[in-house]
This record gives C-alpha cells, sequence and structure tokens, in this order.
C-alpha cells in the first residue's frame, strides 16, 4: 500500500470508494491518455466518470481558463456575468426547450436537486416517478429517487418516490417482449400506477442510464409515457448529465430518443459540458424554472473560470463534429466488443449508443451477474494499460466504457484489444 493510500483512509471516509486493489495517483494527462505517479501511460476509456469529453488538456480549454484565472476567479451570481449569459443563451437554444430558461450549478447532483426543486414547487406534490435501476446524485433528495440500492444509503426520504418499469430492456418481467410491446407494457403499467396515488409532480429519467450500467429502453419509450404525463398534468424531468452533448453519437441529447412528443419540461446537465471544471445546470420552460416565490442565488454556479471553460468545451465540441465521431468511431468500438462478448462465456451482452458502452458479466451458463469477474477484468485492462469503470444494478457486473469524445479507431482498437486478453485473462 503506498503512503498516499494510507493518508487517504486515515482522512476519507469508509465509504468513499476507490477503484483497484492498489488505486492509482493520476498526476496528468493529454488527448485520451492520462500517466499515473509512477509514470506509466493509460489508455482513458472512462474520462473521470464521463467528464473528460473532449479531451485531456485539451489547449483551448486550459487557454480559456488560464486567461479568465488572469482576470477574476469568481464574484457569484448577484453580478452580471458574460460568459455565463453567453454560455446559458447557447444550452438554451440547444436544449430544445422552448422559451428556456437555465440555471448553473456546480454539479449534476445539484442540477437535479434543483430540478426536483422545481417540480414539486410547479406542482405542489411532493410525488416522484423514477425508474427502476436508477441514479441521479449523493444528495439527500437525488438519493431519494434513486433507484439503484448500491448507491441509496438510507430509505429515509423528503420525497415520495414511485418506481417504473421500463429503464432496463434486457431483465425484468417485460424482457421477453418485442420493443413495442415491451413499450406498451410499461405504458400500461404507468397507467395503473397512476390509477393508485395522488398526482406525482414528475418523471425524472435517464435516458440511457449511466451507473446502472447504460442500459436503456427502446427508442420511443419515454415519447409514449409522455402522452400519459400530459394527460395528468405531471412534468417530465430528462437527467442529461451522462447521455448529453453527443455522447450516444446518434443524437446530442438522449431524449431525442423518445422526442416524438417534443422536448422534456426540465433537462438536466454536468460532466461533460466542463470538461473536468464543475458545471451542471437544469434547463426549464419559464413557467416552471419561475415558479419559486423565494429569492435564491449560486455562490460557485455560474463562476466566471467554470463558464470560459463550458463556453470553450462546447465550441471545440461543435466545430469538430465530436458528436458525429462518437457515433462514427463508438459504432466501430461496439462492434469490435460485441465480436469479442461472443467468444466469452462471461459476456451476457454488450449495449450502448456512441461512447457509451456497457458490457454485461454472468456466471458462465446462467443469467446470474459476475460482479467478481467485474472486478477481475477492471484490474487486467488496467495491467494491460487501459482504464475503464464499472457499474450496474445487479451487483454492480458490468463495465462501463465512456472514453473522450476525440477517441480515434487505432485508439478504439488498442482498447478494444485490452479488454479481449482481461476478458479472456478471466475466463
Amino acid at each position: 500500500m503506498s503512503s498516499l493510500h494510507q493518508r487517504h483512509l486515515a482522512v476519507s471516509p469508509d465509504w468513499l470508494a476507490l477503484y483497484y486493489k492498489n488505486p492509482v495517483e493520476i498526476t496528468h494527462g493529454e488527448g485520451r491518455h492520462v500517466w499515473g505517479a509512477d509514470g506509466r501511460r493509460y489508455l482513458d476509456f472512462f474520462g473521470g466518470i464521463l467528464t473528460t469529453m473532449t479531451a485531456h488538456a485539451l489547449p483551448e480549454v486550459t487557454k480559456a481558463v488560464s486567461e479568465q484565472a488572469g482576470r477574476i476567479i469568481h464574484s457569484s451570481t448577484l453580478y452580471l456575468n458574460r460568459s455565463m449569459v453567453e454560455l446559458a443563451e447557447r444550452i438554451a437554444t440547444l436544449s430544445g426547450i422552448p422559451d428556456a430558461r437555465v440555471f448553473f450549478t456546480t454539479s449534476g447532483t445539484e442540477a437535479n436537486d434543483t430540478a426536483l426543486l422545481l417540480a414539486t414547487t410547479y406542482r405542489r406534490s411532493n410525488q416522484i416517478l423514477a425508474m427502476r435501476n436508477s441514479y441521479h446524485g449523493r444528495s439527500f433528495s437525488a438519493v431519494s429517487i434513486t433507484g439503484n440500492s448500491a448507491w441509496s444509503p438510507t430509505n429515509l426520504s423528503p420525497l415520495q418516490t414511485l418506481y417504473v418499469h421500463g429503464g432496463v430492456r434486457t431483465r425484468g418481467p417485460y424482457a421477453h417482449l418485442e420493443d413495442a410491446e415491451f413499450i406498451a407494457a410499461c405504458v400500461a403499467d404507468l397507467e395503473d400506477l397512476l390509477g393508485h396515488t395522488r398526482e406525482p409532480a414528475a418523471l425524472i429519467a435517464e435516458p440511457i442510464q449511466g451507473v446502472g450500467g447504460f442500459t436503456s429502453p427502446p427508442d420511443g419509450l419515454y415519447a409514449a409515457f409522455r402522452r400519459v404525463l400530459d394527460r395528468h398534468g405531471i412534468l417530465w424531468i430528462s437527467d442529461e448529465v451522462q447521455t448529453g452533448w453527443g455522447r450516444s453519437g446518434e443524437h446530442f441529447w438522449g431524449w431525442q430518443a423518445h422526442g416524438e412528443n417534443g422536448p422534456p419540461d426540465i433537462l438536466t446537465f454536468a460532466k461533460g459540458i466542463g470538461n473536468g471544471m464543475s458545471i451542471g445546470g437544469v434547463v426549464a420552460r419559464a413557467d416552471v424554472m419561475n415558479c419559486l416565490d423565494a429569492n435564491s442565488i449560486s455562490t460557485f454556479g455560474g463562476s466566471p473560470v467554470t463558464m470560459a471553460a463550458g463556453l470553450a468545451n462546447l465550441s471545440y465540441l461543435l466545430e469538430h463534429d465530436l458528436q458525429g465521431n462518437a457515433r462514427r468511431v463508438g459504432g466501430l468500438l461496439i462492434e469490435r466488443l460485441r465480436a469479442i462478448g461472443a467468444a466469452s462465456e462471461c459476456v451476457r451482452e454488450v449495449r450502448g449508443r456512441g461512447l457509451m458502452i456497457g458490457i454485461e458479466l454472468v456466471k458462465p451458463g446462467t443469467d446470474e451477474a459476475n460482479p467478481e469477474a467485474a472486478a477481475a477484468v477492471l484490474e487486467a485492462a488496467r495491467e494491460g494499460g487501459l482504464l475503464i469503470g464499472k457499474g450496474g444494478g445487479h451487483n454492480t457486473s458490468v463495465l462501463r466504457i465512456a472514453p473522450p469524445l476525440s477517441l480515434t479507431i487505432p485508439e478504439a482498437e488498442e482498447g478494444a484489444e485490452i479488454l479481449a486478453e482481461a476478458l479472456r485473462s478471466v475466463g
């Protein structure tokens, strides 16, 4: 055990998780690579939990941060902030929400917390519909709507949460159905649920569940839900903390795969927009955003430095068509991983879109989750020079792959080969 690891354990909570038996101290990065304190270089297929969206040490972002820090670092939302207004304008337009208002926070957790405040206030209801296997952050309110027991440390809650079927396509009571039948069954379940409860404030859903193992419903499920929600006046919150900014390749926002009946009422974002800087936020139509009847500010949300980073990062993303790159390179990577998975008895499914890919592991010959294999592959991949993540609602048995969106084809091939060897090492 390194001395830094010992010091970490001495001052950190027991529940603050670290990857690997011998955790890595990352000292610097460039492009799609990072370096450990021992000088070893790793290909990064997790991007600081989907946060380093474009590239490590992207010159355009580091220059914007440095120049802004040289002028002023902090002022708060009590003063006008040109960069904040400019970034809000761009996000409002990109969101697809009419008459949109934007409020910046420091994290996805805080963004979802704000969305819940808005929805419950607007609707005068503390009931929330959430998806099974979901994750929305670590605050008291966000934990209370999390449908994943591994990330829900308490059942005490300020909200009454009702969980809906549909977030997981290949497990559960409807897994055997065709897509259209699956959607119809989930809609019928929602209709039945609403017949037994008072009117909820909102449905919150990740278009692709992140911590849950990159699982998603068939396209159109939330559009079908929207027809039901609209009849009851229930708001739709799309949690785009992990799915936003083109990571799925096919769409800029995850909700667009379900956009037949219009955009969500509220959209939350974070992670990738700052490329490592601490940015989160909420987009909502004006009547919803303006429903609060008390004053509020954000001390650190929308800070000059983070907004400068967000503007530079978003400009780079759009100018270099990183969404298109995620679609092209991600499509090749998924097919490569599916071929690798077909040769492994412990791979149940390779799923995902763009550069948001999950490999679900099971015990050979069964449908039983295999968290031990997931942990072993994580270690073996690191030994091979590749950093990946893990998650999943069934005992953390899904490998999570989410490189920066500028990933090249040779890097995708290199990472796939390291993963293939790691999977072979565990059978």
